[in-house]
């Protein structure tokens, strides 16, 4: 009996594990039917979760760092969209275009200095205007009038610096002042403060002078032509009393530093006997003015409604054996630009951009450099040279040397600042 009992329970058993391959079998033989008959409909289903995280990969991770970007700034004051990741404005190229360039006329533009009306004061070419700076893989936003006066509404936007940031100030209100009625605007200097004004929008862009940022002897915005020129370095006030309230500021110094000598650095007042005096050596000098700036800013200015510029060093183009030219040469006749795209004059000191990048590295507040230096570096043939309002009659020895009287500093109007200022629109609300 308990043969047959255990015959009979091996027996159950075998029946169960027979039909339990039997299921398998009928499954796995459903499954290959069923791939058979849809065999490519099936490998499409299954390749799509592969394909998505593949398309995910090679198209959102884009649209991602867009994303964060543009989360960062609704941070930003003013910024209304996002530059493409990766792209730098300030490196590209020169593209010659007759289409789009120049953005306004010289005789169009009423503000514009006789220093810098080239075409008025005789230049003969007019191809410096129709150049438009491309950078690399990617493109600037147009510039938009209309969209910065509606963003500038109620505020002010404030240049200070040298007669190169009033160049640059000049540019922008140029820019500006076409779409704004005649009657709506205004224009008025006063000492160091020049103002433009639109009425509708009750938006002021402004320039001041201050060419070392700090007090200097050199402050009169008409008589500042001293040989010997002396700053206080730790003196702000006299100046930052006409900044307080601005919403946009846009600093430059350079030029006026470039002596050649150690900078005079007054400890006392100009009022006093003036006898504390200690040199510096230019790096050291301006580094001191930065800082001092730095500290008025960050008391100051507030980060979450303000924006702060610093516009880099322009180059001048004094002596063209630098660039391949003849010997004794400058900026006098030239129409065409240096094509080496590593050019760099030795009027641009790089000692003086790291003592830029080492000062702002320390800000409290973010500072947005606008770095036009390289970019600037090509454009000698962007200078005012000879076609400039001269204020004090030539020589016959000058006359008969025009290279000895052309001003290779600075730059006709409408030219190369408007570059500039795309690139200032551009980090202002597309950063």
């Amino acid at each position: 009996m308990k043969f047959s009992s255990s015959s009979s329970s091996s027996s159950s058993s075998m029946r169960k594990n027979s039909s339990t391959y039997s299921s398998y079998l009928i499954t796995i033989s459903f499954i290959i039917f069923v791939t058979i008959l849809y065999g490519e409909d099936l490998t499409c289903i299954l390749r799509q979760p592969f394909l998505y995280y593949q398309q995910l990969n090679h198209f959102d991770q884009q649209q991602l760092l867009q994303q964060q970007a543009l989360e960062k700034n609704k941070t930003v004051p003013f910024a209304v969209g996002t530059t493409e990741p990766g792209c730098d404005i300030f490196s590209g190229e020169w593209v010659y275009d007759e289409e789009t360039r120049p953005q306004y006329e010289e005789e169009e533009c009423p503000y514009i200095q006789p220093q810098l009306t080239c075409q008025a004061q005789g230049r003969p070419d007019k191809a410096y205007q129709h150049w438009r700076w491309q950078p690399h893989g990617c493109s600037l936003p147009s510039f938009n009038a209309t969209l910065m006066l509606e963003k500038l509404r109620g505020k002010r936007m404030l240049f200070v610096g040298d007669s190169l940031n009033r160049g640059q100030f000049v540019s922008m209100v140029c820019l500006l002042h076409r779409v704004i009625p005649e009657g709506a605007k205004s224009f008025k200097t006063v000492e160091s403060l020049t103002n433009f004004h639109a009425k509708e929008y009750n938006a002021s862009i402004d320039f001041y002078w201050a060419p070392f940022l700090v007090e200097s002897n050199s402050d009169n915005a008409i008589v500042h032509r001293v040989s010997d020129r002396i700053v206080r370095g730790g003196s702000i006030k006299k100046h930052a009393r006409h900044w307080k309230g601005v919403d946009i500021m846009v600093f430059n110094t350079y030029l006026w530093w470039m002596t050649g000598m150690p900078m005079k650095i007054l400890r006392g007042s100009f009022s006093g006997d003036m006898k504390n005096i200690t040199l510096l050596e230019t790096p050291d000098a301006y580094r001191l003015a930065l800082r001092r700036m730095l500290k008025w800013l960050e008391k100051n200015m507030d980060p979450q409604k303000t924006r702060v510029f610093f516009t880099s060093m322009s180059p001048t183009h004094e002596k063209s054996f630098e660039w391949g030219g003849e010997q004794g040469g400058n900026c006098y006749n030239e129409t065409t630009l240096i094509k080496d795209p590593n050019y760099w004059g030795r009027g641009s000191r790089k000692s003086i951009m790291q003592v830029v990048k080492q000062v702002f590295e320390t800000s409290k507040i973010p500072i947005t450099v606008i770095n036009i230096t390289q970019l600037s570096e090509y454009r000698k043939d962007a200078h005012t040279s000879i076609y400039k309002k001269q204020w004090n009659p030539l020589t016959p020895e000058q006359l008969a040397n025009p290279r000895s009287y052309s001003d290779c500093v600075h730059w006709c109007l409408p030219g190369l600042q408007d570059t500039w200022n795309e690139l200032l629109f551009t980090k202002l609300f597309f950063p």
